[in-house]
């Protein structure tokens, strides 16, 4: 009985190690999605769940969309590769490159982006000129349009110096701009555009930066390529049907396509880097 019983105990531990060493395939994972906070936390829910279900009924791969509290926070964890995959803007990809060898898979081709500067309709400010010493509201640091492209300018193009506020999201840039908190505020158009119509019509656009190739959605390296072309090929058949493509709007993306790291090469060359908060 002795003898039969190692045998036995010896086969389920055999049995046991082979469990743990097997890679588990694409169908039993579930892959964490950051995404970047432009929006509030239940305004990105409400944007991005609906997406990942389609994604999931056509590659059979379950994903788990990861919060973040603000910006600093996501790319805290994004630089620790703490995302399977995630939705960034373009420095926010060269950087996550560098750190992890996020791999960019696919962003809107059918749209630039570029951030902008706003301020108050009835506001005296009409140039970045008149900005020097003034409050401008970003929602971080190194939101790339709305905030480290336009630093980058004020210091270097412009030689004006201003006070920074920053507020976490893009909706609250423009809530302060509104009530007076700031004389204005860093964004892009489409989260402009996305805003209530009592917001968006109370503000005016003064500024616009130079335009770039817009947020790709990147994969960590871990999840090997046969799984990340799975989602690379169901996110761009999201572009198919009508249904889909008004899921797609609402991040916005207007034309899903491939994307790859030559696309923000020339980001490189914007010496972004001194500004950049690490």
């Amino acid at each position: 009985m002795k003898i039969h019983y190692l045998k036995m105990l010896r086969a389920v531990s055999i049995v046991l190690v082979i469990c743990v060493a097997a890679p588990v395939s694409a169908a039993g994972e579930t892959l964490r999605f950051g995404v970047v906070p432009q929006f509030d936390a239940r305004k990105t829910r409400m944007v991005w769940q609906p997406i990942l279900q389609s994604l999931e009924e056509q590659t059979g791969i379950k994903f788990e969309l990861v919060g973040s509290p603000g910006i600093p926070e996501f790319e805290k964890q994004l630089m620790a590769g703490d995302f399977d995959l995630a939705y960034m803007n373009p420095y926010h990809l060269l950087k996550a490159n560098e750190a992890q060898g996020y791999i960019p898979l696919v962003r809107d081709i059918g749209r630039t982006l570029f951030g902008i500067i706003v301020t108050r309709k009835d506001s005296s400010i009409r140039t970045i000129h008149d900005l020097d010493g003034k409050t401008v509201a970003f929602p971080a640091p190194n939101a790339l349009g709305a905030a480290l492209i336009p630093r980058a300018e004020f210091g270097e193009s412009y030689k004006i110096n201003i006070q920074p506020a920053y507020v976490k999201s893009h909706s609250s840039v423009y809530l302060n701009v509104v009530t007076g908190q700031a004389a204005a505020g860093g964004g892009v158009q489409k989260t402009l555009q996305s805003q209530p119509e009592n917001i968006r019509n109370a503000l005016r656009v003064i500024y616009k930066t130079p335009q770039v190739a817009p947020h790709p959605v990147a994969a960590h390296p871990r999840i090997g390529e046969e799984t990340w072309s799975k989602i690379s090929k169901a996110f761009l058949q999201l572009g198919d049907t009508q249904a889909d493509r008004e899921l797609l709007a609402r991040i916005p993306i207007k034309q899903v396509g491939q994307a790859s790291l030559d696309d923000y090469e020339p980001l490189r060359q914007m010496g972004l880097d001194k500004y950049y908060v690490h």
